[in-house]
């Protein structure tokens, strides 16, 4: 019995010592297979998200090409102006970081020597065309520098600029004096004189809304200094702070963000109060100065807290205007829009007309004012944290506010009492502060 006992003992012991290590060498090939294919797989995503953000930026930033063309047709005497030399031949005007978000519209932080700015440049389509859904003018070709042509005078080109002008803004009183102004830029080198590549630098220039607005408000200090331009590239001042609040997160972390946390996580970036009351009364001045102002009356189309910006000591500017655009140009342009539904009269994300069903063609007036879209814009960023004494009156202006519609009998009246009330609101608030 002893025999046996020893030799079953003897006959187990094998199995008894190899089993554990097989079982774990079975879990330990499966956890590295699992490993491999898992880690496989990050690496397949991961590249194929580099590839396809690579793709993106390579397709969107085509600076190089921009300045090659701009520099081309400048050394050849098409065109000039004030940043030419400097990016053509001395190399002092530089294309920093890529802030492009449409292909056909270059987008750069720059230096140009001491100065910090912001460089647009206009790239061509590859046909003429006129697009309601991108902008509200017809594109060229970035060759199409021909205007005005040879032996034409200056009169000749004041005439061609008020014409231009009034086909953009309507027939106003003012548009000799906007002319005037519009040659004074020309002058680039400030000789007293107009070459014909600096008058077709100003021409080409004069087609794009960013660049008339700027006119057009420059006394008022909206929009960024214009510093210099060749061709239809031009450079702006930097506006510091951009967007109007929230914070940029690199797009790997973007993806992951729920909506409703971003939104709050913007809400912790931004300026104390008074401030937030200084820069709000700076929107509803631009709304302001648009609405019937000395040039006629502009569309906000795209009430974007991304299109607006404010500076060290919290002046409100305005860094997109691409789709704040002339009322007369939005209305000749919206008629043309075959519709079968509202929806298909919508011209950037803000401005929406009606559809006219006897005649499927959008109907000339916006359903809802500038007015009533910014006090939307800023409803969540004015109301966080305000002083506890007005903030059951603010919201309920900024409520009156955004139910404002276009439509509505005595519209400007009633536009003209609202916008004032907010803003005597904020203004008596902050007076007293160094804030104002």
């Amino acid at each position: 019995m002893r025999c046996s006992a020893s030799a079953m003992a003897r006959r187990r012991l094998p199995w008894g010592l190899f089993r554990k290590p097989l079982y774990l060498q079975a879990r330990f090939s499966y956890l590295h297979m699992k490993y491999l294919f898992f880690s496989w797989l990050a690496v397949f995503v991961g590249s194929w998200i580099v590839y396809v953000e690579y793709s993106s930026y390579t397709e969107l930033c085509r600076g190089h090409d921009c300045k090659n063309s701009i520099c081309d047709k400048y050394r050849k005497g098409v065109i000039d102006g004030a940043v030419c030399s400097s990016l053509c031949e001395k190399n002092t005007l530089y294309l920093g970081t890529c802030l492009t978000a449409k292909p056909n519209s270059q987008v750069y932080s720059g230096n140009w020597g001491d100065l910090e700015g912001v460089i647009k440049c206009q790239m061509a389509d590859p046909a003429p065309r006129y697009d309601l859904g991108t902008e509200m003018e017809p594109k060229k070709w970035a060759s199409a520098f021909n205007q005005p042509t040879k032996g034409t005078s200056v009169e000749k080109f004041r005439g061609m600029i008020i014409n231009h002008l009034e086909a953009k803004v309507g027939d106003q009183v003012n548009l000799v004096d906007l002319a005037t102004q519009v040659l004074s830029i020309a002058d680039a080198n400030k000789d007293g004189h107009i070459s014909l590549p600096e008058a077709r630098s100003t021409w080409a220039l004069l087609q794009l809304n960013e660049f008339l607005l700027a006119l057009v408000l420059q006394d008022r200090g909206h929009t960024p200094k214009l510093l210099g331009f060749c061709g239809d590239l031009y450079v702006i001042e930097k506006v510091p702070y951009s967007p109007l609040y929230g914070i940029n997160l690199p797009w790997i972390i973007e993806m992951w963000i729920p909506a409703s946390l971003r939104h709050r996580m913007d809400q912790w970036f931004t300026p104390s109060w008074p401030h937030k009351a200084k820069i709000s009364i700076g929107l509803l001045e631009l709304v302001e100065d648009v609405f019937h102002g000395t040039f006629g009356s502009f569309l906000m189309c795209e009430m974007s807290t991304a299109t607006f910006g404010y500076n060290d000591r919290h002046d409100f500017k305005v860094t997109n205007a691409q789709f704040i655009v002339p009322e007369a140009t939005f209305q000749d342009g919206i008629r043309q829009q075959h519709c079968d539904v509202d929806e298909d009269c919508l011209y950037g994300t803000d401005c929406l007309t009606s559809c006219d069903l006897t005649k499927h063609r959008c109907t000339p007036e916006v359903t809802r004012p500038n007015l009533a879209k910014a006090c939307e814009t800023l409803q969540d960023y004015i109301l966080r944290g305000a002083p506890s004494d007005i903030r059951e009156d603010l919201k309920k202006q900024l409520y009156a506010c955004i139910a404002l519609k276009g439509s509505a009998e005595h519209m400007e009246i009633e536009h003209s009492l609202v916008l004032n009330n907010i803003k005597t609101l904020l203004w008596k608030k902050i007076s007293h502060t160094k804030d104002s």
